[in-house]
C-alpha cells in the first residue's frame, strides 16, 4: 500500500460515526469555500477555516471519542479527506467498484 492509501484506511477507520462523517464533510466544503474566498475576502477565508477546526476537532470529542487522523498522518491527511469526501458526494467509489466487478468478471 502506499502511503496515501495507508492514510486513507485510517482516516476512514477513525470516521464511523455518521455526525462526524457529516461534521467533516462539511469541513470539506468550508475548505473549499475556504480558497475561493482567499480571492475575494481573506476575513472570509479565515472563518472558514476556523469553523472546519471547530466542526472538524468537535466531531472527534464528542462523537467519535478519538484523535483526528492528522495526528497520525499531518498534511497527507487533508487530501485523503477529500478524496473521502469526493467519492460520497460523487458516488465515485460505487462507479469504481462496478467497473472493477465488471473487469474481473
Amino acid at each position: 500500500m502506499s502511503y496515501f492509501q495507508d492514510a486513507k484506511a485510517h482516516f476512514v477507520q477513525s470516521h464511523q460515526n455518521p455526525i462526524n462523517q457529516a461534521l467533516h464533510h462539511l469541513t470539506n466544503i468550508l475548505a473549499i469555500a475556504a480558497v475561493i474566498y482567499l480571492f475575494y475576502d481573506w476575513r472570509i477565508t479565515f472563518f472558514c477555516l476556523v469553523l472546519t477546526q471547530v466542526f472538524a476537532l468537535g466531531g472527534h470529542a464528542f462523537f467519535e471519542k478519538n484523535e483526528p487522523a492528522f495526528v497520525k498522518y499531518p498534511g497527507i491527511t487533508i487530501l485523503a479527506s477529500l478524496s473521502w469526501s469526493f467519492e460520497h458526494w460523487f458516488g465515485i467509489r460505487q462507479l469504481w467498484q462496478h467497473f472493477r466487478h465488471k473487469a474481473s468478471a
